[in-house]
């Protein structure tokens, strides 16, 4: 089995798991042990299914604002730890094929394997309920009719970009294209570079 389908596999998992309590506060399971590949591809397609669903709850018209903005800064903390565990698994491949000899005209491609991977979890759960509205009883037949239509695009669109990794990392691994890690530095989270979180801590 390919590595990309490999990751198809557990983010499928991780994603049924979820659903099982199909709550944002639920307890992860650990089914890999620490310090695995696995582990860190289960672990993200996890909070990749919180936020999904912080997502759907923060849109609820009828929210409660206190309540709203607490949910705002818990998905601006899930997006932090998403983007952790992606570079985490960029140095993962980083150091995989630290010994590959690159070749001379070797390329470099638009995205990383990680940020590649981060796009194949989300499908995994794009997938996921679109299946869900396709069997919705409560819905009329033409909305199923396009949810089936979708899904078959997005069935497709992850069989594509399986392909695609797969080809990146052999290219990696033979030096016909070689990657960098660079960090998305985000900017919101940190007070040195946020002037409101600055302005914030200089008050106190």
């Amino acid at each position: 089995m390919t590595f990309a389908k490999k990751c198809n596999e557990i983010f499928d998992r991780a994603t049924r798991d979820y659903h099982v309590s199909d709550h944002v506060d639920a307890a992860r399971p650990t089914p890999f042990d620490d310090g695995t590949v696995e582990a860190v591809l289960y672990h993200k397609n996890w909070i990749d299914a919180v936020q999904w669903h912080l997502e759907d709850i923060i849109r609820d018209p009828a929210i409660d604002p206190v309540d709203a903005l607490a949910l705002k800064r818990r998905i601006d903390r899930s997006n932090q730890d998403r983007t952790d565990m992606v570079e985490e698994l960029d140095t993962y491949f980083r150091n995989k094929y630290a010994a590959v000899k690159v070749s001379p005209d070797a390329t470099i491609n638009t995205e990383s394997p990680a940020w590649a991977l981060d796009r194949l979890s989300i499908l995994a759960l794009k997938i996921w309920h679109m299946t869900e509205e396709v069997s919705r009883q409560d819905a009329d037949e033409a909305h199923r009719e396009k949810c089936r239509s979708r899904l078959d695009i997005l069935l497709q669109q992850r069989e594509d970009l399986t392909s695609a990794i797969d080809t990146l990392l052999a290219d990696i691994a033979v030096g016909r294209k070689y990657m960098k890690v660079y960090r998305q530095m985000k900017m919101y989270n940190d007070p040195s570079t946020n002037p409101v979180l600055r302005a914030a801590g200089n008050k106190k």
